[in-house]
């Protein structure tokens, strides 16, 4: 992610390469932060998940759209994992610009630091995010090829 457009010239976490289906699916994307992460116990069930940008307001649900059970009032396990893996990939201060996380941000250094402002529980459909995620997963199953992509021919 080094040539990322992206990635800021003074990041306090800077990203390494990672091994893409090693890792749950984050982006910035939309003004918020969002993710798709295993849950751990069940291959089949994976939670959609997304911080929103400006009002830190959260959510979390499984790709059929059932609340995840730990959403109270508080970023549950798979939302705080989405966080996490954006703050590798893309670096603190980038994430933190990104959703306009408010008060001194000399003073966020972590994780905790963001979760800590949160906003309110928003319920939103995780289809969108969910969507993105299987195109994402289609492209990386692609043999690699010097050709341009058709959908992606505006590029060219």
């Amino acid at each position: 992610m080094p040539d990322s457009s992206f990635v800021g010239s003074s990041q306090k976490n800077a990203t390494t390469k990672r091994d893409v289906k090693q890792v749950p699916f984050v982006e910035l994307y939309n003004h918020r932060v969002q993710g798709v992460v295993s849950s751990g116990s069940d291959i089949e069930r994976v939670y959609v998940s997304f911080f929103e940008a400006g009002t830190l307001d959260f959510y979390c649900s499984t790709n059929n759209n059932r609340p995840c059970g730990g959403l109270g009032g508080y970023p549950c396990k798979h939302l705080q994992a989405v966080m996490k893996e954006a703050i590798a990939a893309y670096g603190i201060d980038q994430v933190i610009n990104y959703l306009k996380v408010p008060g001194d941000l000399s003073q966020i250094t972590s994780l905790n630091d963001i979760i800590n402002r949160r906003g309110t529980v928003k319920k939103e459909p995780a289809s969108e995010v969910f969507s993105r995620f299987l195109n994402y997963l289609r492209y990386l199953e692609l043999q690699t090829a010097n050709s341009p992509l058709p959908e992606m021919s505006w590029f060219v």
